[in-house]
């Protein structure tokens, strides 16, 4: 695979002050952004220099990423960015619906102004998308919708689980093939619909109901857009 230089991707100098979590932040943002591709090589030092920091921040940073799945180190032949297995992301999608389910059922402590941040989201969902900003404040806003829904359980632990699922979930796009998600975004913003108005009335079972379709539904259409493993 060829390394991050050869491929002549750079990323901007840092503070030093905050070195591991600054290196960190820069290198799963240029993998999230496909900057740095799924079986691409990163080389410790050429990444050292061109963030303008020691080893040891950027050899930190890429054990966190390793513990979120994010990049794969192997002793012999180097750290690479990750490549996801459909079983992989089955489970990532399984493990999402049964936290954001058990979030949910404390939907009778959303707070007003938290539905109306959710009736917010869902106004920017409804939006069209016809440039890769726009998808991006889309793809921003329908994490923000589900975090609501998270944040209202009140529990760290839960939310920890939850966060460190959504960058497998994120690499998992940077694997799919599918070129016709704008087709599917009158059926999930129908989805989308329907959990915000659980969320109103504050009911639980329909809640509950309309997150698990909804995650499934994402699911199926993520398994079938990956390419075929050999």
């Amino acid at each position: 695979m060829n390394m991050a230089t050869e491929r002549g991707v750079g990323l901007g100098r840092i503070d030093r002050r905050r070195a591991v979590d600054d290196v960190h932040a820069a290198i799963r943002e240029a993998i999230l952004t496909r900057r740095f591709a799924p079986g691409m090589r990163l080389n410790v030092e050429e990444l050292a220099a061109q963030l303008g920091v020691s080893l040891t921040p950027v050899r930190s940073a890429l054990q966190l990423l390793a513990a979120e799945g994010i990049v794969d180190v192997h002793s012999r032949s180097g750290t690479y960015v990750a490549t996801l297995s459909r079983t992989d992301l089955a489970e990532t999608f399984d493990i999402r619906c049964a936290l954001e389910c058990l979030a949910a059922e404390a939907a009778g402590r959303l707070t007003d102004e938290q539905i109306a941040k959710a009736r917010l989201q869902l106004g920017i969902l409804a939006r069209p998308i016809r440039s890769e900003a726009q998808r991006k404040a889309h793809e921003q806003a329908n994490t923000e919708l589900h975090q609501i829904v998270i944040e209202a359980a009140g529990n760290r632990k839960l939310a920890e689980m939850y966060d460190s699922l959504q960058a497998h979930i994120a690499m998992g796009r940077l694997h799919r093939q599918d070129q016709t998600w704008q087709s599917r975004l009158l059926v999930e913003q129908e989805e989308h619909e329907a959990i915000v108005a659980a969320m109103e009335k504050r009911d639980i079972t329909e809640l509950v109901a309309a997150l698990r379709r909804h995650i499934m539904r994402a699911k199926a259409v993520m398994l079938e857009s990956l390419p075929q493993e050999e």
